[in-house]
């Protein structure tokens, strides 16, 4: 799986002086531990109902351009394999929560999301780079974590973990 993240000199200052200083990608293997949030569509991640089921965390922002190429493969997928038993939560990193849920509302996407205020970062720091993919497997562990855009082919094979 290959992926492109935004280059520090192409972000905002503050946005790059944040991103500096962002964790990496949590290690395959570790426990994956999402916690509780807001969805703006209405409604709560709660973390309780993904237990025991393949979960997915997808970091994205309306202003990303490779974010603005996987969201729609993030979408379909969530659309497809939702009925056999996948979680989902994307966390969008958008300044403020009227920008994410204006741009999902113009999208047409369905898959769960939630505005990751700084705050709520806090305790699920964002890993370094946009967007990131996580898929935590049935056994509360992660087994795929993905920095920058993941082609569609390789969205797909997130569908063997299912």
């Amino acid at each position: 799986m290959t992926g492109l993240t935004v280059p520090a000199w192409a972000q905002p200052v503050s946005a790059a002086a944040e991103e500096a200083k962002a964790p990496p990608l949590p290690p395959l293997g570790s426990v994956l531990e999402v916690p509780r949030i807001e969805l703006m569509g209405g409604g709560v991640f709660d973390p309780a109902a993904a237990q025991g089921k393949p979960l997915l965390v997808y970091w994205w922002a309306s202003t990303c351009p490779f974010c603005a190429q996987q969201s729609p493969v993030m979408d379909r997928f969530w659309r497809e394999h939702r009925e056999q038993g996948l979680a989902m939560v994307a966390l969008s990193i958008d300044r403020k929560p009227e920008d994410a849920a204006a741009y999902l509302k113009a999208k047409g996407y369905t898959f769960p999301a939630a505005w990751a205020s700084p705050q709520w970062r806090q305790s699920f720091p964002k890993p370094r780079g946009l967007p990131i993919t996580l898929l935590r497997g049935r056994d509360g562990k992660l087994a795929v974590a993905e920095k920058g855009q993941m082609f569609p082919e390789d969205v797909e094979e997130l569908a063997r973990y299912l």
